[in-house]
């Protein structure tokens, strides 16, 4: 059975949690590490019990035993770093967000053109029963005709130095995590939004510490979320229809006590759902992209779309108007 040989560029918090899901799978591995010193490598391949250590990220993509490398560096490097794997013939699994600019998510597409390899934004939940569970309600019409949608994903964050922070490396709330509930609601409603309108709470070195925003469909549709870096932990996603709604219970990073609840009248119910492990989707996506040639769940388009978002709910932040996305 082939087998994907995965490289892990760099060594981000988040590698936690790709690494079981890799090794979980039998058509993938993880091969290989690197990190900015090959000190801080080889302590982490010894602590993840990874066979090989690169001395350098150049070392890593000019690799010919690597088939796939997971990105997880900082939000600035994502585009860069991905467009750089796939010159040197590797398929990417790349950290939301891809890219912080349409112009580099053009980039990323075009080398995986001239390349023929695979670039998948790693936003997990697209990949998991409970978003398609949901999907199949929206689009039952058991909803009725979709009015809204309602988002949030706040946290505290307090570690200081965090790259989260910094607004050279895309730091912010909305990048972070703000990102979730925007593609969610563009993925539920098929499609970008038509205008969009955003407010946020900047830190002295101006990046969002907290964000509200609020997307207008063509449908007449409207979104409305939320992110921050100061509030509790909230994580859920509601959509409103003419006949009743649907919650969606912690459905961006999926676990024992995520839910789907449906309210219809006054009656609400709990729906079933596969309890697929968080990030096994995701790598089972690339598997199926590299190794058998189907599509990404994920396409470049719609990242572009959600970059678009975004950046256009920047630009209304910024200028205190109703923007409409490219």
């Amino acid at each position: 059975m082939p087998r994907l040989r995965w490289g892990l560029l760099s060594t981000a918090r988040i590698n936690r949690l790709i690494i079981p899901a890799v090794r979980a799978s039998a058509r993938s591995e993880i091969a290989a590490v690197a990190s900015r010193t090959p000190e801080r490598a080889r302590t982490y391949a010894a602590e993840w019990n990874i066979p090989r250590v690169l001395a350098s990220y150049e070392a890593m993509i000019a690799d010919p035993d690597l088939d796939v490398i997971y990105i997880g560096l900082p939000n600035s490097l994502h585009a860069e770093w991905t467009v750089r794997c796939l010159d040197a013939g590797k398929h990417v699994l790349c950290e939301k967000p891809l890219a912080l600019s349409v112009d580099d998510v053009d980039r990323v597409q075009q080398a995986a053109t001239r390349t023929k390899r695979v670039a998948a934004e790693a936003f997990m939940y697209r990949h998991h029963p409970l978003t398609h569970a949901a999907a199949t309600v929206v689009r039952s019409g058991e909803l009725g005709d979709i009015r809204g949608y309602k988002g949030a994903f706040t946290f505290r964050l307090t570690r200081e130095g965090d790259v989260r922070l910094d607004p050279a490396l895309g730091g912010g709330s909305l990048w972070d995590v703000g990102c979730y509930p925007v593609s969610y609601a563009c993925f539920l409603a098929g499609a970008a939004p038509s205008e969009v309108t955003g407010w946020q709470n900047a830190s002295t070195d101006g990046i969002d510490l907290e964000f509200a925003g609020m997307m207008r469909f063509a449908d007449g549709s409207i979104a409305q979320f939320d992110s921050g870096f100061r509030g509790p932990v909230r994580a859920e996603m509601e959509v409103i229809g003419t006949r009743g709604s649907l919650r969606i219970v912690r459905p961006f990073r999926t676990d024992t006590t995520s839910r789907l609840l449906l309210t219809i009248g006054e009656d609400t119910e709990t729906l079933p759902f596969d309890a697929d492990a968080p990030f096994a989707g995701e790598v089972a996506d690339m598997e199926g992209a590299a190794l058998d040639g189907a599509a990404p769940e994920i396409p470049l388009s719609e990242s572009r779309r959600t970059i678009a978002t975004i950046c256009a709910l920047y630009d209304a932040a910024r200028s205190g108007r109703a923007i409409r996305p490219m």
